[in-house]
């Protein structure tokens, strides 16, 4: 077997590997002695058929088997002794394939993208504030009023009172186009409150200023890009009769507020939205100590890069972009999407610091445990309520799956490891600049 370089430029790789004819058929007969013991043909008892006959019915797919582990067996040999890591899958073509005929050499071109030597960094260099945010008492009672509205009930205004914005009517109503009534437009005693933007826009805005007993036509055109195919960009007609008019009451903010949402009294429950909170506060503010201590490694340190990687990223990010200008657009069928110079240049950032970051996670020999990867996997199974069984199923089978959920655990595992290396100060901020330095993330 030989293997002999046929590129060598920056990172870029490409090797000519050559199966000799009589390596091939050494391997062939290699499996055919192994299986023999176990193999039984008709007129021959078992591990009693000869060689021959063996070869004649199993040779080919035999030869398949051996073609596919010595080209395998010179790929780990060759990466073993040079130390190259790819960067993707390495391309892998037979030469004159369609041609290849049993006898004959096999001639194998492998091109990749070598990941590249990265560079050690010095974490005790980096500095990063980590912002501290106390739950304030008037944070507290803001989430409060917040629970009580959520808890909010509704009594009847008095007779004749026309409804506000923010008040709930009771309707019956149909639903027609061109005059003629549509499949899942009608209803009877619905409870809607008037700007919750629960029906199609325009819809409530129509019914403020209504009164019990009164017949309202509501005029609305159901958005272009409404679920149902055959009612998007329709115009509509609700014929909708007031059945009652009600107005928001909040709950109270006593233990008894506190007893619906599980809390023993009014102090366990403010308790808890203080914990929450600073929860919160925490998580915003490690989003913030990651991005600095990002920013810094990026600066700390500069190497070549892996054009394929760069490429699909910077291809991943512009596909991603598109579909956040264009939400409407829910397939794949708006063909190739050209990269930008912007699209190019984040995408370097992103490669550059994924490498870096495995690099150190590898030193470290930081790992993702299988209690972690479960946890990651409820948590994702979660998006999809009476499936959990299915997609446990799918990750199971989907590698491409599992190093997606197991990817961010392993990058803040390794953030981790870097931020306790780093020289960290704890800066005491109120909400507001905690704020102020979320927002700033979105506008880098």
């Amino acid at each position: 077997m030989q293997v002999t370089e046929t590129l060598n430029e920056g990172l870029k790789r490409g090797y000519t590997i050559t199966v000799t004819s009589a390596e091939l058929d050494a391997k062939v007969q290699e499996k055919l002695l192994e299986a023999q013991p176990e193999v039984e043909i008709k007129g021959f008892r078992k591990g009693k058929v000869p060689l021959a006959i063996l070869k004649k019915q199993f040779g080919q797919r035999m030869m398949g088997d051996a073609m596919q582990e010595a080209i395998d067996g010179a790929m780990k040999d060759h990466f073993d002794k040079s130390g190259d890591r790819p960067a993707l899958q390495p391309e892998v073509k037979m030469v004159g394939g369609e041609t290849w005929k049993e006898g004959q050499d096999v001639v194998v071109e492998m091109t990749y993208d070598a990941l590249p030597p990265i560079p050690e960094i010095d974490a005790g260099k980096i500095k990063l504030d980590r912002l501290i945010v106390k739950a304030e008492a008037a944070a507290v009672d803001e989430a409060l009023a917040n629970l009580a509205a959520t808890a909010q009930s509704f009594d009847d205004r008095k007779k004749g009172a026309k409804a506000k914005d923010g008040d709930q009517v009771v309707i019956d109503f149909k639903g027609s186009v061109d005059g003629e009534l549509f499949e899942g437009g009608s209803g009877d005693d619905y409870p809607l409150v008037l700007g919750s933007n629960s029906f199609i826009p325009g819809f409530e805005a129509q019914l403020v200023g209504a009164k019990v007993g009164d017949e309202v036509s509501v005029n609305v055109t159901f958005p272009e890009a409404y679920g149902a195919k055959h009612l998007a960009g329709k115009a509509a007609v609700f014929a909708c009769t007031i059945k009652a008019v009600k107005e928001p009451k909040p709950a109270e903010v006593d233990d008894e507020l506190a007893k619906k949402y599980g809390a023993e009294d009014l102090a366990a429950l403010k308790a808890q939205i203080a914990e929450r909170l600073e929860a919160e506060y925490k998580g915003a503010a490690r989003a913030v100590l990651k991005r600095s201590l990002l920013d810094q490694l990026d600066g700390m340190v500069k190497f070549d890069l892996p054009a394929n990687l760069v490429e699909a990223e910077a291809a991943q990010i512009a596909h991603q972009l598109y579909h956040e200008e264009h939400p409407e657009d829910h397939g794949h069928n708006h063909g190739e999407i050209e990269t930008t110079d912007e699209h190019k240049a984040l995408a370097e950032r992103r490669v550059r610091l994924g490498l870096l970051l495995a690099e150190i996670g590898r030193k470290a020999e930081v790992t993702v445990s299988d209690a972690e990867m479960t946890q990651a996997v409820l948590a994702a199974a979660r998006q999809y309520p009476g499936q959990e069984r299915q997609f446990f199923e799918f990750v199971q089978k989907n590698p491409q799956m599992q190093q997606q959920l197991r990817a961010p655990i392993f990058e803040d595992k390794v953030v981790d490891h870097i931020v306790a290396l780093a020289k960290v100060k704890d800066k005491d901020v109120s909400k507001e600049d905690l704020q102020k330095a979320v927002e700033a993330l979105d506008e880098m």
